[in-house]
């Protein structure tokens, strides 16, 4: 086979070799930023006033480099420690939802870099929450819980804003305490239920007790009123005696029950008079024949 002159191997390399060259360039020179990015553009490791937006951008090759920031909502969670006001140890676990600023991207990597969240957002957590403990007692945390979890959540979000980091949510957890303090605390929480226990005993005795008073003064009342019909009865019977001593007698009469009384003595005294025998042998005798006819059927 006839071999191929020298200057044509060369011609046939520097071709493969640029075209190469041209492929590297032509990659070097494209960037793609992904969905829910930002491109931080590099000039030979220096920071570029631009950012760059999803999509595929031209750069200048070798020169330039892009470094992707994410911009979507991320999420982080860290435990933090703190002493309360009147000196107690308090544990929580605070989660928040936060994103950085898109435009302010290349200031943060500039700034703060890739890492930012262990830079800054950890540290926040754990000096904004010992700064919003200290404000309030062991016993407040407990009472005041959201009041406690809103000061800490607004001095987390003055603390990163300042960063270009905006906080969407704070999720704060139930505050922890010692083991002897929260022994305290249900004792307390015990006493306390005790105590109003005792509050609604005592005012149903003091129900009862008014009820029973009421009664009371309702029954004396009663008995006075009692009293007084009676002694006016009496006054009115007593009159009625002085004014006809017949009355006693009608009284009897009205009372009598149809049947004589046994009595035996001379001192028992009839409350009314029969007519004597005589006057009914009188009276039989004037009667007519017809009537003494009837008598005698």
């Amino acid at each position: 086979m006839p071999r191929l002159p020298r200057f044509n191997k060369i011609k046939i390399a520097a071709a493969i070799v640029t075209f190469i060259v041209i492929i590297i360039v032509m990659i070097e020179s494209v960037v793609i930023v992904e969905a829910g990015h930002r491109g931080v553009v590099l000039y030979l490791g220096a920071v570029e006033n631009r950012v760059l937006g999803e999509g595929l951008h031209f750069i200048v090759p070798f020169a330039e480099q892009v470094i992707q920031m994410e911009v979507r909502t991320q999420k982080f969670q860290a435990e933090a420690s703190a002493a309360s006001n009147d000196l107690q140890e308090v544990q929580t676990v605070i989660a928040l939802n936060y994103r950085i600023d898109p435009q302010e991207a290349n200031r943060i990597y500039q700034l703060l870099g890739v890492n930012y969240a262990d830079r800054v957002i950890s540290p926040t957590i754990q000096e904004s929450v010992k700064a919003s403990v200290a404000k309030f007692n062991a016993e407040e945390l407990i009472t005041k819980r959201e009041t406690a979890k809103g000061v800490i959540a607004q001095t987390i979000r003055n603390t990163l804003s300042s960063n270009n980091i905006q906080v969407e949510n704070v999720f704060i957890t139930d505050f922890k305490f010692s083991d002897a303090f929260a022994s305290q605390i249900e004792q307390k929480v015990v006493a306390f239920q005790k105590f109003l226990t005792e509050q609604n005993n005592l005012k149903a005795v003091r129900v009862i007790a008014n009820q029973n008073v009421v009664q009371a003064e309702a029954a004396a009342r009663a008995n006075i009123a009692k009293a007084s019909g009676e002694s006016e009865a009496i006054k009115i019977i007593t009159g009625q005696l002085r004014s006809s001593p017949e009355y006693l007698q009608w009284q009897a009469i009205n009372r009598w029950n149809g049947q004589l009384p046994y009595a035996s003595g001379s001192g028992g005294v009839p409350f009314f008079q029969l007519p004597a025998p005589q006057a009914l042998t009188t009276n039989q005798t004037n009667q007519p024949l017809g009537a003494q006819g009837q008598i005698s059927r």
